[in-house]
């Protein structure tokens, strides 16, 4: 580096960092597309999640919870993502389901997870779990399906760093039913499907899913330890797509059903 560029380089940095995070708050508050990423692309995780926290900052929103992805492949070792989750609605009955909003222009999906309720706030300077102790830290788990959208429309085309800048690439949470007995279910190896309008588009089981939901909870604590934010009693983590990402559209009806017993329904709006 040449002397006396130091400094330059650094602001230009810090610069784009802020850019992208007020462009993609902006578009969110004001539900409208982004055609093309706001910003230079994060060149590692550092930097996709320095732009998630200062989106955060931004946004100034309660956050219910936490997102946790996967990244396949792996990138420089590290095989998920998390991102905020800004909104958790209750279930309603199939009759009546809760609309879920997406963003018009830009990337719409559904994902049946499931979703873990953190009963013990984790020590914020822990930074390393067993899956035993991640485990015993959380109080339900219930079925839900999560709704990952953003003003971009290519924010899972372009890597990691990309879908990390925007939250994750979440706007919102369906909370289903609590599995009863959780701790003497095989979570594991029950089926899941997810129904969009009445079709069959995805199926598979949480045993696929690297080391399971109560993996993606240890990730969770051991990565925001890591990044300083505290965990909450009573918040959410959505723990990954059972059944892969599936594109929605505006005027879909989402069904995620649970080893055969249980399901959790939603239908998708235009956001604002």
């Amino acid at each position: 580096m040449i002397e006396g560029q130091g400094e330059p380089m650094r602001r230009n940095h810090d610069d784009n960092i802020a850019q992208i995070a007020s462009r993609f708050v902006d578009a969110r508050r004001n539900a409208t597309a982004l055609p093309d990423y706001p910003g230079v692309i994060p060149g590692d995780l550092a930097d996709a999640y320095a732009v998630q926290d200062a989106a955060i900052a931004l946004s100034k929103g309660e956050i219910v919870g936490w997102k946790v992805g996967r990244i396949n492949p792996p990138l420089g070792g590290v095989d998920r993502l998390v991102g905020p989750i800004f909104a958790s609605v209750p279930a309603a009955p199939a009759a009546t389901p809760v609309a879920m909003p997406v963003f018009e222009g830009g990337f719409a999906a559904a994902e049946a997870e499931y979703l873990l309720r953190i009963g013990t706030a984790p020590d914020p300077t822990r930074r390393r779990y067993t899956l035993a102790e991640a485990t015993a830290m959380i109080d339900a788990v219930h079925i839900g399906i999560e709704i990952a959208s953003s003003p971009f429309p290519g924010i899972n085309d372009l890597g990691a760093g990309v879908t990390i800048s925007d939250f994750g690439n979440n706007n919102g949470l369906v909370v289903g039913g609590a599995i009863a007995n959780w701790r003497r279910q095989n979570l594991l190896d029950w089926p899941v499907e997810l129904m969009i309008n009445g079709q069959l588009i995805g199926a598979g089981m949480a045993a696929t899913m690297l080391d399971g939901p109560f993996g993606a909870a240890r990730f969770l604590f051991e990565l925001m330890a890591e990044r300083g934010i505290g965990l909450k009693a009573g918040q959410w983590i959505s723990t990954g797509a059972v059944t892969g990402v599936h594109r929605v559209a505006i005027g879909d009806r989402v069904e995620a059903r649970f080893n055969a017993q249980l399901s959790v329904h939603c239908t998708i709006k235009a956001e604002g």
